[in-house]
């Protein structure tokens, strides 16, 4: 009877261990040399099952960090209320963000049109890391008119939620009035963000959202890593989207 390959019998104990929870998700293995020792064969032995338990899914490979056990993927809902901290606790789940910029400049053509501002207009721009139990899931960017909400940096330093920051200038509700998606390739410098590989899959989304009066508050792009979201959108969610999109701007 032919012998299983050794680096595969090492790949289904270490998937053993993981599915009877003595590795659990976002737990670090141990290292490549840890592992050879413990099971007395060469690292390249170890990376081979290490390469087979990554493409299974099983486990996640970080450059410079090590090997982590995978992550399930999060529920995130889309719809006319899109709330990030919301989303996440309501999976239950632990929600965070690590801001990386918040700058007010002039606004490019882009930014201007989806906030209905004249060209050069000046806006807040807050850009982020969101986590879920720790883990990095998206890069956002959000874009705000500064002339409407003058005070909107300070609150966002302060108040780890947007909706919350904008709450206190006044704003104490906004909708999504449309999103469109698109599916990219992570560049190097979102890649090290979300501590994937370069070039992994990543889903862009961007949106506008308004007031009660249907002005633009917030034009943002978020980048969400691919193996670590799940979008949803209920269809009461789909079809309120739908009639708000086909409103005359």
């Amino acid at each position: 009877m032919a012998r299983s390959p050794v680096w595969k019998s090492i790949a289904d104990t270490l998937a053993g261990e993981i599915a009877v929870g003595q590795y659990h998700p976002g737990d670090k293995l141990p290292s490549e040399a840890v592992l050879a020792a413990r099971f007395g064969v060469n690292r390249h032995t170890v990376r081979h099952a290490l390469a087979a338990l990554a493409e299974a899914g099983t486990v996640r490979s970080r450059r410079g960090a090590g090997v982590f056990v995978a992550s399930r993927p999060t529920d995130y809902a889309l719809g006319l209320r899109v709330r990030f901290h919301q989303n996440i606790t309501a999976s239950g789940r632990t929600p965070s963000r690590r801001l990386t910029l918040t700058e007010t400049r002039a606004a490019n053509r882009e930014e201007a049109g989806a906030l209905r501002l004249a060209p050069g207009s000046a806006v807040h721009v807050v850009e982020g890391v969101s986590l879920v139990d720790g883990q990095p899931v998206a890069v956002f960017r959000s874009v705000f008119d500064a002339g409407r909400f003058p005070d909107l940096l300070r609150h966002v330093v302060e108040i780890p939620s947007v909706t919350a920051a904008l709450a206190q200038c006044g704003l104490r509700d906004y909708t999504r009035a449309s999103t469109r998606l698109t599916a990219e390739l992570a560049p190097a410098v979102m890649a090290l963000a979300l501590q994937v590989s370069e070039g992994a899959p990543v889903l862009r989304s961007v949106g506008v959202n308004v007031d009660r009066e249907g002005v633009p508050v917030e034009f943002g792009t978020t980048w969400f890593a691919g193996d670590r979201v799940t979008l949803t959108l209920r269809p009461e969610d789909a079809l309120a989207l739908d009639q708000s999109a086909a409103q005359p701007a």
